[in-house]
């Protein structure tokens, strides 16, 4: 059980990658031509479509750093055997950059639909929700962009309800760290 727990935060690892460089951009206000909204301002019942924190620099630098780290799984640590015991996906039949960037694409895009629920109901960007909606949202949060990621790993792999499911345990985790760590170097605006 752990040795599958540790596979799957291996394939889920290039994500952090992501969260770094888009962290970076935002705490040294790198490409801000790039902070466009994605939903460019536009409304549906008086309210923004998903926000100000949607932005095109978010999926393009997440992405971009996704990438980065599945090819540098795929390049140097697959020539690790400790670390290449790890994998879960081959190599040899993505390609490791573009595949990352999809990953992260994916993720991206899979936040949307939270977004928009979130400002139909007039919960701020960057908060949870109050009341009931507090702990559906606060969950959902951490854990929205698994679907998109899922459907882009399930092009280089079987997926198993196992790996789905440490998956969910290892990014609803890992994004409490992230988070945290993100607020205090000045990455996020918020600590959530």
């Amino acid at each position: 059980m752990l040795a599958d727990l540790l596979r799957t935060a291996y394939l889920f690892l290039p994500l952090l990658g992501g969260a770094i460089a888009n962290g970076f951009c935002i705490r040294f206000k790198c490409l801000t031509f790039l902070t466009y909204p994605l939903d460019f301002g536009l409304t549906h019942r008086q309210r923004r479509v998903f926000g100000n924190n949607k932005t095109f620099r978010g999926i393009i630098l997440f992405s971009a750093g996704t990438g980065a780290i599945v090819s540098l799984q795929a390049a140097v640590f697959h020539k690790i055997p400790k670390l290449q015991s790890l994998e879960i996906i081959d190599y040899g039949i993505i390609n490791p950059p573009l595949f990352g960037f999809l990953m992260g694409v994916a993720a991206m895009l899979s936040e949307l639909p939270n977004s928009y629920l979130k400002r139909q109901l007039d919960i701020p960007s960057g908060a949870a929700g109050h009341g009931l909606w507090l702990p559906i949202f606060y969950f959902l949060d951490q854990v929205d962009l698994l679907a998109g990621v899922w459907l882009v790993l399930s092009l280089a792999m079987t997926v198993t309800l196992g790996h789905v499911l440490f998956s969910i345990v290892f990014i609803f985790a890992a994004h409490q760290i992230v988070t945290v760590i993100g607020y205090l170097l000045g990455m996020r605006h918020t600590i959530r």
